[in-house]
């Protein structure tokens, strides 16, 4: 499951939710578009009746939640999909699981490392390598440090600063 969205609060009286959208690639929130809501151990399968923008959210109609309690009952969970259900990936977009597995090299092709992992963080997106010594090496995923990405050779290539891969 990979989270699409963060519901926040209930908007209006109709059992309409403010939900903060997480994903840069197409639109998860299109009517009848099916989501699975997940908070804690708690799960629940909606189909979005209805989606708008507003005020830097998205306002989403699920069926079956008519009134502003059972939107309250959702405030808090995320919005998730299967990854088969995830939107079409633009040209620089990646989804985190696409990039596990995938060898980073240097400009040179020497092996730097592995990508355990994609991550956003407060300061920006941020790769998880394990280096060919099995340490790990956090990277900016951040251009001019990626210089190129092939998604048919599943690489990356790295240009990091002096003393990044030693950290």
């Amino acid at each position: 499951m990979f989270a699409v969205g963060y519901v926040h609060r209930p908007h209006g009286l109709n059992g309409e939710v403010s939900v903060e959208r997480i994903a840069d690639a197409g639109n998860p929130f299109e009517a009848g578009e099916g989501l699975v809501w997940i908070l804690g151990d708690r799960r629940r399968d909606l189909k979005v009746s209805s989606s708008r923008p507003h005020a830097g959210r998205w306002l989403v109609s699920f069926e079956g939640i008519g009134d502003v309690e059972a939107a309250r009952d959702l405030s808090g969970g995320a919005l998730c999909v299967e990854a088969e259900g995830l939107p079409e990936a633009g040209p620089d977009f990646w989804w985190s699981h696409e990039l596990e597995g995938w060898t980073c090299e240097d400009g040179g092709g020497a092996k730097l490392g592995t990508v355990k992992q994609l991550e956003e963080t407060p300061a920006g997106p941020r790769l998880t390598l394990e280096t060919p010594e099995g340490r790990e090496v956090l990277v900016p995923f951040v251009r001019p440090i990626v210089v190129e990405i092939d998604r048919g050779g599943r690489r990356i290539v790295l240009d990091p600063p002096v003393g990044l891969m030693e950290l």
